[in-house]
């Protein structure tokens, strides 16, 4: 039995990002599009516990990539970020659909506090003694998610990353957005509409999880 996903590809000269554009958080990148695509399809088995948090089925095997959208990408997809909102993330969102993108964001980021909490603090560094240590990370990402609240219209004060109920308000705030119905215009009057907002956010914790998991071994133990 097959399973078709659809796919959008956000290509530059140096990166392409291949996203799956139902399932927030499932974008992966690589040298070329078959290298996103194949990063996307190796990615299923990570991404699926994280839709089955939010009381979603992913498929894992027998998946069939649809590439629906293909479109340019720009200096954050150069820099590593999937940045293009797609056509297919105009799409209006019900109460429903709201609902859904809010469980899936908050999987996200609780698969992120859980990987994040059982991690030593330093972390394997890169080829060339490059990357973040744990407690960097966690900050990283708080405090982009409090610019990430600031594109949907959300307001609070900048939470320190330890400071836990701070950190829980804000998100709190930010998923009330995403569950609120949208004709799929960009929230805030900004740039980001709500099925974007809800891809880059889940995304991005992702991929720090991800990494720290990555990370959390020594070289050769992966």
């Amino acid at each position: 039995m097959t399973t078709r996903v659809t796919v959008a590809l956000e290509i530059s000269p140096k990166r392409t990002f291949a996203t799956a554009l139902d399932w927030p958080g499932w974008s992966r990148s690589g040298r070329t599009e078959a290298d996103a695509l194949a990063a996307l399809t190796g990615y299923a088995d990570r991404y699926a516990l994280v839709a089955r948090a939010a009381g979603q089925s992913v498929p894992t095997n027998g998946i069939v990539l649809e590439v629906t959208e293909t479109a340019s990408g720009g200096s954050g997809t150069e820099f590593g970020v999937p940045s293009r909102v797609a056509d297919a993330d105009r799409r209006p969102t019900s109460a429903a659909d709201g609902d859904r993108l809010a469980r899936l964001v908050a999987a996200a980021w609780a698969r992120f506090d859980e990987v994040a909490a059982g991690a030593p603090e330093e972390l394997r560094k890169g080829p060339r003694g490059g990357g973040r240590d744990r407690t960097k990370v966690v900050g990283h990402v708080v405090e982009s998610d409090w610019y990430y609240a600031r594109e949907i219209g959300v307001r609070v004060k900048q939470p320190a990353a330890d400071d836990t109920a701070l950190v829980a308000s804000m998100r709190a705030a930010m998923l009330q957005a995403l569950r609120s119905p949208s004709d799929g215009s960009p929230l805030a009057d900004r740039r980001w509409t709500a099925r974007y907002a809800a891809h880059r956010i889940a995304w991005h914790a992702l991929d720090h999880a991800w990494e720290i998991e990555d990370r959390s071994t020594p070289a050769g133990q992966d």
